[in-house]
């Protein structure tokens, strides 16, 4: 059966990549070393395939047609195509793992959800944007779309619940892969908003307090409250509890975290241990 080989957390903010020139060294320095620590542990687990959970920036939908959630099942992928992405990133395809995304459609339909899906996915800079700083090379990938974008959004026990069975798919998936979970997107931002450009790092902070501890029930209960009172890019911190989900709620840990105003985005990067995981199986 296959392995849940590691399971990671990365901030995606374009102005990592658009404005990277305005951040300040100090900065520049800390994203870098993150970026290169994520791409160091995920190029030592030796994955077959990386799962990335990341929402849509208005690339493969829009609100007259707006999933919950939406698994990417085609064998290929596309690339960025936002111009100032199309720049940078190296490459106008990514392979897709068909055989593992649609394993995972059919134990999500099994466990009580109803996922979109598509053939063919464009991977925007949520998708992308960890590869490229990273530094990690193309592997097959199950995109994953979560709505973080416009409400109504889902509910964060249940995409706690969704990493749970994410978790089950992968041990139940035949053969030898050894495959990884990517969360995307967060922490604390704005955009579009009469706050865009604050970064609220007391909450990123008791946020990230609450992964540490990995009481699942308190991080959903704090999430829940706190989720609408703070910038709206921070929705994209419910990719974060499904990683957390499929991991068990144990054994976060923290790479990084740096507020960085240039970039408009509390930035985080993680890591889970999975050894409690396999433990416990």
């Amino acid at each position: 059966m296959a392995e849940l080989a590691g399971i990671y957390a990365a901030s995606h903010g374009p102005l990592l990549v658009r404005k990277w020139d305005s951040v300040t060294p100090a900065h520049q320095a800390a994203l870098t070393a993150a970026f290169a620590e994520l791409g160091r542990r995920i190029s030592a687990a030796r994955l077959d395939a990386l799962v990335i959970i990341s929402p849509d920036h208005w690339v493969n939908f829009f609100i007259d047609n707006l999933p919950m959630i939406c698994i990417g099942v085609g064998e290929t992928h596309g690339g960025p195509n936002e111009p100032w992405m199309i720049k940078e990133f190296p490459h106008q395809t990514l392979p897709g793992h068909p055989q593992l995304a649609r394993h995972i459609l059919d134990t999500a339909l099994e466990s009580g959800f109803e996922p979109s899906v598509s053939q063919r996915m464009i991977l925007d800079h949520g998708f992308c944007i960890p590869l490229l700083k990273a530094g990690i090379a193309p592997l097959p990938i199950v995109p994953v779309v979560f709505n973080d974008i416009e409400p109504p959004f889902p509910s964060v026990k249940r995409c706690y619940a969704w990493g749970e069975m994410l978790a089950r798919a992968i041990a139940s998936m035949p053969g030898d892969l050894r495959v990884g979970v990517l969360a995307s997107g967060g922490l604390s931002h704005s955009v579009g908003e009469a706050t865009m450009g604050l970064v609220e790092e007391a909450f990123d902070r008791e946020c990230l307090a609450h992964f540490e501890a990995g009481h699942p029930a308190a991080l959903c209960d704090f999430l829940t409250r706190r989720l609408p009172q703070v910038g709206n890019g921070a929705s994209e911190i419910r990719n974060w509890v499904a990683a957390h989900g499929a991991a068990g709620g144990r054994g976060f840990e923290l790479i990084n975290y740096s507020a960085v105003p240039e970039v408009i985005v509390g930035c985080g990067f993680a890591a889970w241990n999975v050894n409690p995981v396999a433990a416990r199986a």
